[in-house]
């Protein structure tokens, strides 16, 4: 999420105190992103010397009013309309634990993705209580428990397919706990 941009969207509405800002974030999110004040009136004294607001006054920032101007106004436009950097995909922690569990001995590959598909089920079941919960009114959080919801399905929907896709594949290690049996030498198998 970018919180400079997200501060000049709050910001293009009328001119604010950081606290106000800070506030405002989290209630149009659907407090569900909690945003520290500190990172608030930093993100602000970068945008001051970028040009992007400008303040009503010298003096404490937490009496300063932030207006944005119009070089931010063009800004938070190319923002909103340019598509997110999508390649390559983001390092997900998720999909990397797949891949180590498939190369660390002993370790059932099919057991992790069942751990973590369980969790991100019950995560779900938990969303949906949160929405189920919430005031019909309130589109913010609506909007961003959807978007939890179809992000944690997608999860679900890659675990699945990885579990039948390494099914199928010939195991390469034997599962933890049997060893392999050993093979008869040349000459046993003679006397055999």
């Amino acid at each position: 999420m970018s919180v400079p941009h997200a501060l000049l969207a709050l910001l293009s509405e009328e001119p604010k105190h950081g606290l106000r800002l800070q506030s405002e974030f989290e209630s149009r999110t659907g407090d569900v992103w909690p945003l520290n004040v500190g990172q608030v009136y930093t993100t602000l004294q970068r945008l001051e010397r970028d040009g992007l607001v400008e303040t009503d006054g010298d003096g404490d920032r937490s009496r300063k009013r932030y207006r944005i101007t119009s070089d931010g106004g063009r800004e938070l436009a190319d923002w909103l309309r340019t598509p997110p950097d999508l390649v390559p995909p983001p390092r997900d922690e998720l999909v990397i634990k797949v891949l180590v569990a498939l190369e660390v001995p002993g370790t059932d590959v099919h057991e992790v993705i069942q751990i973590h598909r369980r969790h991100a089920v019950e995560v779900m079941q938990r969303y949906t209580q949160v929405k189920a919960a919430a005031a019909e009114d309130d589109v913010s959080l609506a909007l961003v428990v959807d978007a939890e919801l179809f992000r944690l399905e997608a999860i679900v929907r890659w675990l699945d397919a990885a579990d039948v896709r390494l099914k199928r594949q010939p195991p390469t290690r034997p599962p933890a706990g049997s060893e392999p049996s050993p093979q008869p030498t040349p000459a046993e198998e003679v006397t055999q």
